[in-house]
């Protein structure tokens, strides 16, 4: 049963501070919703904490920090079936996962210009024989110790708790209401999504024998937000870089926890990625996609995204 964003918006107003998150009766299934409904849905969560949508917080300096998006509580299908083209067993099985509380996430991955502010300010290492972005590319090169360092950073900066996403937030966040392997459909063209053009989602699927790119090949991520968003409004969700997120890995959804915490199995000295990169074929950027990485793990294809708590 939908409940009416409207209904639901007066709900989350009536809940004190004591008795978020909100009860998983009073929360929509966001997959039988439709763009325009999630679009609301999320309007009438901003309005709910007297805020907008889209905002940024302010830096010590004066200076705006990430920008970010809220996004609303609810339920949604994790994970992939047999069915979906490019599953493996690891994103299995698919299972009911609800996001109680409500939080904001960065509308881009983590924005080579936005590290810089903390570089400067802490006078963090940059070590000269890495690949180092500028401007309004995705950061890369960082290992998870220094993200923590960035998140602490921008927590006192701005007074407000920043973190990684877990990988339940991560994936609803990228869907946005969808069951599709991507937010713009069944299948995603090289014109959508930065993954390698060398290895397409529909032609692979199809087993064509001969086909010309869409694309060229490229050699590194492109600069963010250059590409349609979700229906929330985020942007990169889908390939340019893989993200960090703050769950240990597991071999499979196997043993789950229905809200998304950590189940038992998993590996401290692994983390969940997601999203799929440049380097990579279409396949892994699926929203159901995941990949392990070390926690010292550097890669020209990995940066990560901001979670900020409301």
């Amino acid at each position: 049963m939908i409940m009416n964003p409207s209904v639901y918006h007066h709900a989350l107003i009536e809940m004190t501070a004591n008795e978020l998150p909100i009860p998983e009766t009073r929360l929509n299934f966001v997959d039988e919703l439709d763009q325009a409904q999630i679009r609301h849905l999320q309007q009438e969560t901003a309005q709910a904490y007297g805020m907008t949508p889209f905002f940024q917080d302010k830096l010590k300096s004066g200076a705006n920090a990430i920008k970010l998006a809220i996004i609303p509580p609810g339920r949604f299908e994790m994970g992939s079936t047999p069915d979906e083209y490019g599953h493996q067993a690891m994103e299995a099985p698919r299972h009911l996962t609800i996001i109680r509380q409500p939080f904001a996430i960065g509308v881009y991955p983590v924005l080579a210009e936005e590290f810089e502010q903390f570089r400067q300010d802490t006078e963090w290492f940059l070590r000269p024989e890495l690949i180092w972005h500028s401007e309004r590319y995705p950061v890369i090169n960082i290992r998870i110790e220094d993200i923590r360092l960035y998140l602490g950073w921008l927590s006192a900066q701005t007074g407000h708790t920043y973190r990684l996403p877990t990988e339940a937030e991560w994936e609803y966040a990228a869907r946005a209401g969808t069951t599709t392997p991507f937010h713009c459909g069944n299948d995603a063209s090289c014109k959508e999504v930065h993954f390698n053009p060398l290895f397409p989602y529909k032609e692979n699927h199809e087993k064509r024998r001969w086909y010309l790119p869409r694309c060229l090949p490229s050699v590194k991520a492109s600069e963010a937000g250059i590409r349609a968003a979700n229906a929330w409004g985020l942007h990169d969700m889908h390939g340019n870089v893989w993200e960090f997120t703050s769950s240990h890995w597991s071999r499979s959804h196997f043993g789950a926890n229905r809200d998304g915490s950590p189940s038992r199995g998993d590996d401290p000295y692994w983390y969940v990625t997601k999203g799929g990169s440049w380097f990579d074929p279409a396949t892994l950027a699926r929203s159901a996609a995941r990949k392990k990485r070390y926690l010292d793990e550097m890669d020209t294809n990995l940066g990560f995204r901001v979670v900020r708590e409301l």
